[in-house]
């Protein structure tokens, strides 16, 4: 019997356009003679619509005025309703959640909370996981705990900036050198991010990181190799083989990641063995130090001079789109695209069982 799966995707992040060809790529190549599909597509302004057409009006954003008006999307568990989605006269009820939403409000634990009060299967990381994922100061703080090497990391909040932006320059200046990375404490796919070598741009770095967070982390830039383990699994954890990027532009900013072609993707990663397997181990302790399930991207840096390796962060919902790292290292790892999608499903319902198992759930 098919399950019914109800793909969401969009949101109020500026990553918006990202979860859309995500989601676009998602649908396509999802089984469809295993599972009905139900699309949701949050806007940015944080309305759901329920959408019934093609990928490509998810791609280029028409389901936005393709949305059914009448359909109630139900979240909330009754009596008389299950989870699910209301058209007319129809009910369609949900068996499992798949969020495809990248950043803020999606990747952040705040759409898994939802799903934990509404009680339903959900592919991906827990609240706690997500929430400690998309917080990239949350998350250094943990990985130093768990003596995984980092690179020299300084933050800072909108408040402390504005009140004293001298002060805290000088405070950044005195713990790292130039160059310097800085980035919004809570986003992805590159969003936001600067890299600065002079204390000039550093200001303007911070200013443009803040448009996007109220806190921003600065961190020490290195001449490195950038380096990707996709991680699959709940308490048992596979890590893929690393894969390797080589930038278009002289970082991996978000038009290198989606937008340029000229960014190349090496897979497996041109590393000698020892190295592959420690990054792959540090991949999977990474996971489980924030207890992730599902699945998670890590990235690293390997330090061309030294070949020592850097833990850079771990994104709980990856890109999927047709360039996207995630499926293409599973892929090479020996998981097709259609197969991935299916142990996520599995992976979702299983987590689901083994929580609502224990005694505090009944």
């Amino acid at each position: 019997m098919k399950k019914n799966v109800a793909l969401i995707f969009g949101g109020k992040s500026g990553e918006h356009e990202v979860s859309l060809s995500s989601a676009c790529s998602i649908y396509n190549n999802i089984d469809k003679q295993k599972y009905n599909i139900y699309t949701i597509g949050i806007t940015k302004q944080g309305d759901w619509m329920y959408y019934e057409g093609d990928s490509e009006n998810i791609k280029n954003g028409n389901w936005v005025n393709l949305s059914n008006k009448n359909a109630k999307i139900n979240l909330i568990p009754t009596k008389d309703k299950k989870i699910g989605i209301e058209v007319e006269d129809k009910f369609y009820e949900i068996d499992v959640f798949f969020p495809v939403i990248h950043g803020p409000y999606g990747e952040d634990g705040t759409i898994q909370g939802l799903f934990e009060i509404s009680n339903i299967p959900y592919v991906g990381c827990s609240v706690l996981s997500s929430s400690i994922g998309m917080d990239k100061i949350m998350c250094k703080k943990i990985f130093k705990e768990g003596n995984l090497p980092q690179v020299e990391f300084a933050y800072t909040t909108e408040f402390e900036f504005k009140k004293d932006k001298e002060k805290v320059i000088s405070d950044i200046e005195k713990s790292i050198k130039y160059p310097m990375f800085v980035k919004p404490a809570n986003l992805g796919s590159s969003v936001g991010i600067s890299k600065v070598k002079t204390k000039d741009e550093l200001e303007k770095a911070i200013s443009e990181a803040l448009k996007y967070d109220r806190r921003v982390i600065i961190e020490q830039g290195i001449n490195a190799r950038e380096i990707e383990v996709s991680v699959l699994g709940n308490d048992e954890v596979y890590a893929s083989v690393a894969g390797e990027i080589i930038p278009a532009k002289e970082f991996y900013d978000y038009e290198a990641k989606y937008i340029s072609e000229s960014s190349k993707l090496l897979i497996p990663a041109s590393i000698d063995e020892n190295l592959m397997e420690k990054v792959r181990d540090m991949a999977i302790k990474a996971f489980k130090m924030i207890d992730g399930c599902g699945l998670a991207r890590v990235d690293f840096f390997i330090d061309k001079d030294t070949n020592e390796i850097y833990i850079n962060e771990i994104n709980t919902m990856p890109g999927f789109t047709k360039i996207s790292m995630y499926p293409k290292l599973w892929e090479a790892s020996g998981i097709k695209y259609k197969d991935l999608i299916d142990k996520l499903i599995d992976l979702a319902i299983e987590r689901f069982n083994q929580k609502n198992s224990k005694e505090v759930c009944k």
